[in-house]
């Protein structure tokens, strides 16, 4: 990370808050016309690099990760745009791999901000905080300029800001409920919305679906003649070994065969994540080889803070920033399977929208108690009612409260250290991005020493 000098690091704190000041990120009206307008009145800088465009539920981070980090070891200028952030709003827009550089996006901020208030007064409701941040990467991608841009959907497809893109290649990810009082209450109205990025001649990588998903995706690709790879039948994932700090795994790609990539990340969920990552990237480069010293080099450079993440060894802290259901089972599966804690300490802050009585029941199965909390956002869950649903799913003896954060990891912490036990204990903090995002912050400010960067 580069060191920010005050001055600057005071102008990038003016322009969040006067992005934040726009309508909220999880506000959505359903409708391109704006950011569409307002691409068109800056000359369209999107459609200036080639993209390749990143949907679906879970895993579309770590796999623009992926992407961008095998595409920077070919040789190409890249950059990344994704979301949300944990820590800070720069995350979100990565040049090379790397957090933005701050002089880059005060430029490229002031040279939209006129734009943006044009467009404010021109439609009846203003650019959205996710429209204007979005406009804002498409902006210092091009002025950069960058070889090729890969792009995280922020929810949905169709409709999605992002969706202003002229995509080389579409990656959907596993499809789940999530979202749905704007992307449909099933399956199947959920995938249509997704599908939406699917475009013109284009290719699209389908990671695993639910049935109904995939008879959608398959639906539009057909309809638009996008060229289709499929986990499973075009390409998979032919073998992985846990090994230490992640796993060793073999990819059966649409061109051949890629084996001994190292991972350095936990899960099954990431080694499916890198199969459609190296796809995606195989059908960008069309005829030409991959070489796979730069395959392997991409995949071991590879880091996705706040998925599976250890942040603190002694006790073992791991943060996952899972939001639903299949999140919160992918996680219970690699802490128990690639992880020999004797007990785990939970610690759980989640948003109010969420389905958490269904994140709790897959995180039961890894956790021997619970500290049930709030993060600091206005949409986290009363922890009042969540201790309720942590009290059915686990029982009153293995259910506890904290007042934040902060008191919530602090006696985590104070649990776990058993100076006369042998047992090894790890604590697990999950159920929003927006949790991890203050758990790294707050992690390495009381528990620096011990801290993987």
């Amino acid at each position: 990370m580069e060191h920010i000098s005050p001055e600057n690091q005071a102008r990038i704190d003016a322009i969040e808050a006067a992005l934040l000041k726009r309508w909220p990120e999880n506000r959505i009206e359903p409708t391109l016309d704006r950011i569409a307008a307002l691409v068109d009145i800056l000359g369209s800088p999107q459609l200036s690099y080639p993209t390749i465009h990143i949907g679906g539920t879970n895993g579309k981070t770590s796999t623009s990760r992926m992407i961008d980090s095998l595409l920077f070891e070919m040789g190409l200028r890249t950059g990344r745009f994704t979301s949300p952030h944990l820590e800070s709003f720069l995350e979100r827009i990565s040049i090379n791999g790397e957090p933005i550089p701050a002089a880059e996006i005060i430029f490229a901020y002031n040279d939209i901000a006129p734009y943006l208030d044009l467009m404010d007064a021109k439609f009846e409701h203003p650019i959205s905080f996710f429209e204007a941040i979005t406009a804002l990467a498409f902006a210092a991608f091009a002025e950069h300029p960058i070889d090729i841009g890969v792009i995280e959907v922020g929810m949905g497809g169709q409709w999605d800001a992002t969706n202003v893109v002229d995509a080389d290649v579409s990656v959907i990810m596993p499809i789940g409920l999530d979202h749905m009082e704007y992307l449909g209450e099933t399956l199947t109205e959920i995938a249509q919305t997704k599908a939406g990025i699917i475009k013109e001649n284009g290719f699209v990588v389908m990671a695993q679906q639910e049935p109904e998903s995939a008879v959608e995706l398959l639906k539009q690709a057909a309809s638009v003649g996008a060229d289709v790879a499929r986990e499973g039948i075009e390409y998979s994932v032919l073998s992985r070994a846990v090994a230490v700090g992640g796993q060793l795994v073999t990819i059966q790609g649409i061109k051949g065969i890629y084996s001994d990539i190292y991972l350095p990340l936990h899960g099954k969920h990431q080694a499916t994540n890198a199969a459609a990552a190296l796809v995606a990237v195989e059908a960008f480069f069309g005829d030409q080889e991959l070489d796979i010293e730069a395959v392997r080099a991409g995949f071991a450079n590879v880091k996705s803070p706040g998925r599976c993440e250890v942040l603190h060894r002694d006790p073992t802290i791991i943060i996952d920033a899972a939001h639903n259901p299949h999140g919160a089972a992918a996680i219970a599966e690699t802490i128990a399977g690639e992880f020999t804690f004797d007990e785990v300490i939970g610690v759980f802050a989640p948003m109010g929208d969420k389905d958490v009585r269904g994140i709790l029941l897959e995180l039961e199965q890894v956790m021997d108690s619970i500290i049930v909390t709030a993060n600091s956002s206005s949409r986290a869950m009363a922890i009042s009612d969540l201790e309720k649903i942590a009290q059915e799913i686990f029982g009153v003896e293995r259910t506890f409260s904290a007042p934040s954060l902060e008191s919530a990891i602090e006696k985590a912490v104070a649990d776990a250290i058993r100076p006369l036990s042998d047992d090894s204990i790890g604590i697990l903090i999950t159920g929003s991005v927006v949790s991890v995002g203050e758990a790294r912050t707050i992690v390495r400010k009381k528990y620096g020493e011990g801290t993987q960067s």
